[in-house]
């Protein structure tokens, strides 16, 4: 498969950014994917992992790469744009060539460039983590910075088959940079991608430390592995692992305090963050800030769907302080405000926050609901509504009470890296939200198509996604 046994020319550009002494590191050797002379500007696999400062600006660097391209990109290329407009999260105004049109009108095909991106982002990323491990298996390194950089690296690894599981559902799990078994990889069964996720995010999980390498909370730690871990049981209905897991998280007191003041929820030193990336340099603040900022209407390019905003109480604070309304003698648009800062600041003021404490409060509530100990389920929603100015919950029943947590995780995640697609295809609710909306929507819309290309270069990824 071409994508995940990247050329040569792809790993260089993959790794260029890493600067050790002003040399350019390149992470694996030349003759792992083809045979040609390494370049004498670029260290070799050997050295890269004799010296933690190489081997860690080379972990750093997929980090980079992650957070500037791929599925969780917070610019217009990654899944918080595509799949809010896939589902009912954003409303297009753009350019009828742009590509996030084909997501918004419900007309992606195998051909489609992003869907093509995702799928070679990721299995680039994956492939240079597989990278650090192999290069990790031979160094001289210490016992911690080997089990930093390993944790950190099956932490990525299994962070984008996550997403590709739910993106395109049954996908090659791939270990190693043997361009060869690459090459003629088969997809994998749902439920063993997901096992396969949990076991490298419970190994990286155990490698990782308690604490964090910096004060910035941008490269992840044990609880990162963790928060993963609790959401995968959760989409695996493990209710009792998905209570416990992220009960462990929110007893972390000492490093997670849940903020009671939605204005400070998205700022860089927010006590929830457990994970977030950090701007490329210094000043500059959100790519999501960038995209959803607009100062007039109508919208160039997208705005907050009018079913979103409507669905908050009007006396909601996420909406008053997480949405902001544009208004001229045309109409109203709303955008997504969580993130205030759209230009560059004397210092960054905001990170673009993965992970956060909130989502694990309503990952236990669900499990909670599930397992009918409602009040405690109440409990742990009724404290993100207390947050956003709202009454307690009136719901009892069970079927009332899972109904709430998923409109309370509609209005709280939005915006984040397709929560509302993924929420809506795992509760089965998939069809009655977009059935409406979209047209021509049929179940087997709930996944993207395979990249058609990748089907040529390997016949043994089988057959095309229903639909």
């Amino acid at each position: 498969m071409k994508t995940i046994y990247p050329k040569i020319t792809t790993q260089m550009q993959m790794f260029s950014a890493i600067v050790c002494l002003s040399i350019s590191i390149l992470v694996i050797s030349c003759d792992s994917f083809v045979e040609v002379e390494l370049p004498k500007s670029q260290l070799t696999k050997t050295a890269v992992f004799k010296d933690y400062t190489t081997a860690n600006a080379a972990m750093s660097d997929i980090f980079s790469k992650i957070r500037d391209k791929g599925v969780l990109t917070g610019t217009q290329f990654g899944v918080t744009n595509y799949l809010g407009n896939y589902a009912d999260e954003l409303t297009f105004y753009g350019s009828p060539t742009n590509s996030t049109l084909p997501f918004y009108n419900n007309t992606v095909l195998p051909s489609n460039s992003t869907v093509t991106l995702f799928w070679n982002n990721s299995y680039n990323q994956i492939y240079a983590a597989n990278a650090v491990l192999e290069g990790l298996q031979e160094s001289s390194l210490s016992t911690q910075e080997k089990a930093q950089l390993e944790g950190e690296a099956l932490f990525v690894r299994g962070l984008l088959h996550f997403y590709l599981l739910q993106l395109f559902g049954d996908v090659p799990y791939i270990t190693s940079t043997d361009y060869k078994a690459n090459s003629i990889t088969s997809r994998m069964p749902e439920q063993e991608v997901y096992k396969n996720i949990i076991n490298d995010l419970s190994t990286s999980a155990g490698l990782l430390s308690a604490t964090y390498s910096g004060t910035e909370r941008v490269r992840p730690n044990a609880f990162a592995a963790k928060a993963m871990i609790a959401r995968l049981y959760l989409y695996r209905e493990d209710w009792e692992n998905a209570s416990k897991i992220a009960t462990e998280i929110i007893n972390n007191n000492s490093l997670y305090v849940f903020e009671d003041n939605p204005d400070k929820v998205f700022l860089k030193g927010s006590t929830e963050t457990i994970w977030q990336f950090m701007p490329s340099v210094a000043g500059k603040n959100t790519d999501e800030g960038v995209l959803f900022t607009f100062v007039s209407g109508p919208p160039s390019l997208i705005a907050l769907s009018p079913s979103l905003i409507n669905s908050f109480a009007l006396n909601d604070l996420r909406k008053t302080r997480w949405t902001t309304a544009i208004t001229n003698a045309s109409g109203t648009w709303y955008h997504a405000s969580k993130y205030k800062e759209s230009k560059v600041s004397a210092a960054s003021k905001e990170y673009s926050i993965v992970l956060r404490l909130t989502e694990q409060y309503l990952i236990r509530a669900e499990a909670r609901a599930q397992l009918k100990n409602y009040s405690s389920a109440k409990e742990d929603l009724n404290k993100i509504r207390k947050r956003a100015g709202l009454n307690d919950i009136t719901a009892n029943t069970k079927e009332e009470i899972l109904d709430a947590i998923t409109e309370e995780r509609r209005k709280e995640l939005f915006t984040e890296y397709g929560h509302r697609f993924f929420d809506l295809k795992r509760t089965n609710k998939l069809d009655a939200a977009l059935s409406p909306i979209k047209p021509g929507w049929n179940t087997t819309d709930r996944l993207l198509p395979i990249p058609e290309s990748e089907f040529i270069v390997n016949p043994n990824l089988g057959s095309q996604n229903p639909g």
